[in-house]
């Protein structure tokens, strides 16, 4: 069980990696065809994108860190794993009741977080 919430939360937190860099260095670019916005829309939201993209960082970090202090101080571990990982499952449920349009795209945002949480309970 150690192992697959440690997979599960390792892929969230370098999804979260992956999205940090969309929003806050490819927002106009690579991130128009996978959030589905204009060039225009990207200029106009650029700075905002930016902003954001380094929540995403940070929640990621949170949750690495954790995965690492989990094997030195198991319960720093799990409080900082379940912090980045709730908030990760917290902001796709956001996304998901706020936006119909954008369902399948929180249900992947949730997805990983989702299970690395499953698995972390059942430590």
């Amino acid at each position: 069980m150690v192992w697959l919430m440690v997979v599960f939360s390792g892929l969230a937190a370098l999804l979260s990696v992956f999205i940090w860099y969309l929003e806050a260095f490819s927002w106009d670019k690579q991130a128009t065809k996978v959030f589905g916005h204009t060039a225009k829309e990207a200029q106009s939201t650029k700075e905002i994108a930016f902003n954001l993209g380094f929540y995403n960082l940070f929640l990621g970090l949170i949750t690495a860190v954790g995965l690492v202090l989990f094997f030195f101080v198991k319960p720093a571990g799990v409080a900082l794993i379940g912090a980045g990982l709730g908030s990760m499952l917290a902001a796709s449920l956001l996304l998901f009741f706020t936006s119909p349009d954008k369902r399948a795209a929180a249900v992947k945002q949730g997805f990983l977080p989702l299970l690395g949480l499953i698995f972390l309970f059942l430590v």
